[in-house]
């Protein structure tokens, strides 16, 4: 079978598909939502739900609905107006979406995630349930980051990275990731010399490829990065992933050969390792002598305290870390099973030694290998 023949059948084969829209493919130059763009894009996934494909929506504009009504000229820098900008844009956004659907005999149901959601283990198992009802009802889930009570930062990569979580979350048989440009580049996508990327065969392709400037329209906040990032968390799950713009979204759902097409890896990463790996932020760094390195790296072993030189960072026992080597650089990620203030006490401490001066309780693995990932060296 050849790779054409295998992009289309793995497209037209998907009964699940996760759907991303950005900000900037739903909005006019003034800033506010474009009513014909949005009704373009109900009309393409009513007509896959025609077909029997059951779709979960992505979309970000909720700030950008909401700068008019509040007379913003542009979109805020300010967290707290951003927020507001939110509260006062996502009803507005979601009741669009509603009565378009609702043209087409289909109902929509919010569902606004925080990073909780996906980096809990009971939110994520309620978040799973959650989807899995309203799919089953036959409702038409619309997604966004509840930006509304972000304390950190206001966007979740973009809503990229969490298309691609969502995904997962869902069990999805494709992400579709839509954008205000056709696909990947070789360079920047203005340049004469640049070229688009049909295909992507493995995510290590991606390492190598120029980053260009994001999106023209100045209303989203993310580019082509978050689209490399969620591109690789979704093919490492085993779900392929189609980039192209929103213009091309009904032929990227019919298996035509729009965008770039990114093949998935061959089997699907388990759960846990993906939610460690992609779906948390590490609260510290614990830091290891070589020896540590490569036998978390190469032997997959757990990490004792003799291998420990340090620690970074305010942390708790069961909180997620970053496991460095010398040079600095991560190389893994896990569930630490002690406390920061612990760290000093157990560094290059045999067992044996631990049990003697601390006691049994000190003699167990700092991080075990169950609940540690590798990560990827980026190029």
């Amino acid at each position: 079978m050849n790779d054409a023949a295998s992009r289309s059948e793995r497209v037209l084969a998907a009964r699940r598909v996760v759907v991303k829209v950005g900000s900037s493919s739903l909005t006019t130059a003034a800033g506010g939502i474009d009513p014909a763009a949005l009704r373009r894009l109900v009309a393409v996934l009513a007509g896959a739900r025609a077909r029997g494909i059951a779709v979960v929506l992505v979309s970000s504009g909720a700030i950008a609905a909401g700068l008019a009504p509040l007379r913003l000229a542009r979109r805020p820098r300010a967290l707290p107006t951003q927020q507001a900008a939110a509260a006062v844009g996502q009803g507005l956004l979601v009741h669009r979406y509603t009565e378009e659907l609702a043209r087409h005999d289909l109902v929509t149901g919010q569902v606004l995630l925080t990073a909780d959601d996906v980096t809990r283990r009971s939110h994520y198992r309620n978040a799973h349930q959650t989807f899995a009802k309203l799919l089953e009802l036959g409702v038409l889930p619309i997604v966004n980051e509840n930006d509304t009570v972000a304390t950190s930062e206001i966007r979740f990569g973009d809503n990229d990275r969490l298309a691609a979580l969502v995904a997962h979350l869902v069990h999805a048989d494709l992400l579709v990731l839509l954008s205000d440009v056709d696909g990947l580049y070789d360079g920047p996508p203005d340049a004469a010399d640049s070229r688009l990327v049909a295909e992507v065969a493995l995510t290590d392709d991606l390492g190598r490829v120029r980053i260009g400037r994001a999106g023209a329209a100045g209303i989203g906040t993310g580019g082509i990065r978050t689209k490399l990032d969620a591109a690789r968390i979704a093919t490492g799950a085993g779900i392929p992933v189609v980039l192209t713009s929103a213009a091309d979204a009904e032929q990227a759902l019919a298996g035509e050969p729009v965008g770039t097409f990114f093949h998935a890896a061959a089997r699907r990463r388990p759960t846990r390792q993906l939610w460690l790996a992609h779906a948390t932020e590490p609260k510290g760094v614990l830091l290891l002598d070589e020896g540590a390195v490569r036998a978390v790296t190469e032997r997959r072993a757990s990490l004792l305290a003799a291998g420990l030189t340090g620690s970074t960072g305010v942390f708790a026992a069961g909180d997620p870390v970053d496991l460095a080597g010398p040079d600095g650089v991560a190389v893994a990620r896990g569930l630490v099973n002690f406390d920061a203030e612990e760290i000093p006490a157990l560094v290059g401490r045999t067992s044996a030694m631990l049990r003697r001066e601390l006691g049994a309780a000190y003699e167990r693995e700092v991080v075990h290998r169950d609940d540690l990932v590798l990560l990827p060296r980026r190029a």
